[in-house]
């Protein structure tokens, strides 16, 4: 049998030229050939700005990796160029399956609505996405990459950095205006800087592993705990394109990672899982690793002329698959920031809103993950044993399974940005956008007839979504506002897109008012969308009037962090009243000494007995008791 495996090709070491000494700096240096690090140059160079990118391998990443590709990072390919050849070779996705051992417990479907542009989740390896970028790169006459190039050495001023690299000719010296560090989670600019992540280490381990694998079973996320096939483990398996199948599955604390790593062992639990589904097809193995789920992040992303993001900023927890996407955030966030900064059209406040805007994102996804985690590797007496007992307790009250899902990854929001106007800490909203939630991409059609979308028709610079009914005044207040607009950020396009009236090239029809009803639109009233996709502001036009002096000015002083991102928003308040039960019965659980645990909990039945009653405590307990 002959695997398609992709196998990345091998790149000859760069020859980098010493620079004169009176050369001029080089606007932007990246470090790291990985897909933020390329995402960050190509949103450069497609604002006309000179890159040049340093990897230290010779070729893109080995393997799977990071598979699943969200919705809102395949937006942003189709904003650097490579999204339609993405799309193409990626396996779409809607959603998955979870099993206790041999019993269905969660069937979960990720939000997908019939005028949305793009699948809620695609998977590809990251080696072939890597690979599509770099050829996306090469194509581009202002983005320079080097292979072959480790950082030795970083040194700052004022001005710039110095940034010292191992070539094939020996050391060399660059000078840049800004460094951006996307060197992953080993990141060699943090290391030189003497910088250190804070956060959270978990104790479950996983092996993952990718096969050749010809079968019929869908392209959905498919989940086991504790199966037959492996007893104590839990096992995630992902079809990729190809016949190619990721496979990732839990150790026991008492294994012995070097013997579980080695290829004998993998191919022995690997067939012993698949004998167990009855698919017995030969297969073969193409690639392994192994992961440790961390929580991790540097407490400022913005360090003098240095700029951390994706991995060398910040670690995530693998369930939910954040890593990847909430990298590419990072970058789309950051090249339209860095760009106003490097031309002058900015202060660099602009950056350290950048800093605590991503910061809090990356808060959002760990408090998501981190319930992720919870359950796929519970690493506490009290949530193993609330795990094990929501598992069984799935089986026959369904409306426990949604504390098993996980709770896949999705666009972050940024209402606690210093940027975003007229949102605050914990805001929610019924209906409508909030000033910093991603703005969805949906299918529209032109006054003009063209069919497009929301987001192809703003293009790459910011949008002015203006709601008919405008009356003249009011439509001369959005062409002063995007005028305005322009003149403090020349260098970012804006375009006034009328919703419901006119007939112009950025004119879209909205005859049912589908698209305010989704937004929550007022008659006249306008919606400014930032390059990134996200809400910036909403409201009159003449009174959105300090939008561009804000945003030139890098924002408000808003504290970061203000508050812990709150991952219940957007819950049905059972499901939220629901989640903080299990996690207060864990956390009591681990309050404990094991051997009073059972006494608490009997305390526990005895309170809520009385608070509910004999009948309602009788039926409580006659359906936990069936679940066994």
């Amino acid at each position: 049998m002959t695997s398609p495996y992709f196998q990345p090709p091998t790149y000859k070491r760069s020859r980098v030229a010493e620079p004169a000494p009176d050369a001029p700096a080089l606007p932007v240096l990246v470090v790291g050939a990985g897909p933020v690090g390329m995402s960050v140059a190509l949103g450069l160079a497609h604002r006309g700005i000179p890159v040049t990118v340093l990897e230290a391998a010779d070729q893109v990443s080995f393997g799977s990796r990071a598979i699943c590709i969200s919705r809102h990072s395949l937006e942003v390919a189709d904003r650097l160029g490579f999204g339609e050849q993405l799309s193409a070779l990626a396996l779409e996705w809607q959603g998955g399956r979870s099993y206790h051992r041999d019993r269905e417990v969660l069937h979960f479907t990720m939000p997908h609505e019939a005028g949305d542009v793009r699948a809620p989740m695609v998977n590809v390896s990251q080696s072939e996405l890597e690979q599509m970028m770099v050829e996306t790169l090469e194509k581009h006459p202002l983005i320079t990459l080097h292979w072959g190039t480790p950082v030795v050495g970083v040194q700052q001023d004022t001005e710039g950095a110095r940034v010292t690299v191992d070539t094939v000719e020996g050391q060399r010296t660059l000078r840049a205006q800004w460094v951006v560090a996307a060197d992953g989670g080993r990141s060699a600019v943090r290391q030189q800087l003497g910088l250190r992540l804070e956060g959270t280490s978990y104790e479950g381990r996983y092996v993952i592993a990718d096969i050749h694998w010809v079968c019929d079973l869908p392209a959905e996320r498919l989940v086991w705990f504790d199966p037959p096939s492996n007893p104590g483990s839990t096992v995630i398996m992902h079809r990729q394109p190809n016949d190619i199948w990721r496979i990732d599955y839990q150790l026991a604390p008492g294994d012995d990672a070097e013997v579980e790593t080695q290829e004998e062992r993998i191919r022995e639990r690997i067939a012993k899982h698949l004998t167990w589904l009855r698919h017995e097809q030969p297969w073969t193995l193409e690639w392994h690793g192994f992961y440790q789920a961390r929580a991790l992040a540097l407490p400022d992303f913005v360090h003098g002329r240095v700029v951390f993001t994706g991995d060398a900023a910040h670690l995530v927890p693998i369930f939910g698959v954040r890593g990847l996407n909430s990298g590419m955030e990072d970058a789309d966030t950051l090249v339209w920031t860095l760009a106003a900064v490097l031309r002058g059209d900015a202060d660099p406040a602009l950056l350290a809103a950048y800093s605590a805007e991503r910061h809090d994102a990356w808060q959002q996804n760990v408090a998501n993950a981190g319930k992720s985690t919870l359950v796929m590797t519970p690493g506490t007496d009290g949530y193993r044993a609330t795990r094990d007992a929501l598992l069984h307790l799935s089986e026959v009250r369904p409306e426990f399974s949604h504390l098993l899902d996980p709770r896949q990854s999705s666009a972050t929001h940024a209402r606690r940005s210093p940027l975003t106007l007229g949102a605050t800490d914990g805001e929610a909203a019924d209906t409508g956008l909030v000033p910093g939630d991603p703005v969805p991409d949906r299918r529209v059609r032109t006054a003009a007839g063209k069919e497009s979308s929301v987001h192809e028709v703003r293009g790459t610079g910011f949008g002015l979504y203006a709601f008919a009914p405008l009356d003249e005044a009011a439509l001369e207040s959005v062409h002063r506002l995007r005028g305005d607009l322009a003149s403090a950020l020349p260098h970012e396009d804006a375009v006034v897109v009328l919703v419901g009236l006119g007939d112009t090239e950025h004119s879209l029809v909205d005859e049912t008012g589908e698209l305010a009803t989704a937004w929550g639109a007022a008659p006249g009233e306008v919606f400014v969308v930032r390059p990134d996709g996200l809400l910036l502001a909403r409201g009159r036009a003449g009174d959105l009037a300090g939008v561009p002096a804000h945003l030139r000015a890098g924002g408000t002083a808003r504290a970061q962090g203000a508050e812990v991102a709150d991952p219940r928003v957007g819950l049905p308040p059972e499901q939220a009243a629901r989640e903080q039960v299990w996690l207060a019965l864990s956390d009591a659980l681990d309050s404990v000494e094991p051997d009073a645990r059972a006494d608490l909990l009997t305390r526990l039945a005895l309170v809520l007995g009385d608070q509910v009653g004999p009948a309602a405590l009788r039926d409580a307990v006659l359906a936990a008791g069936a679940a066994r």
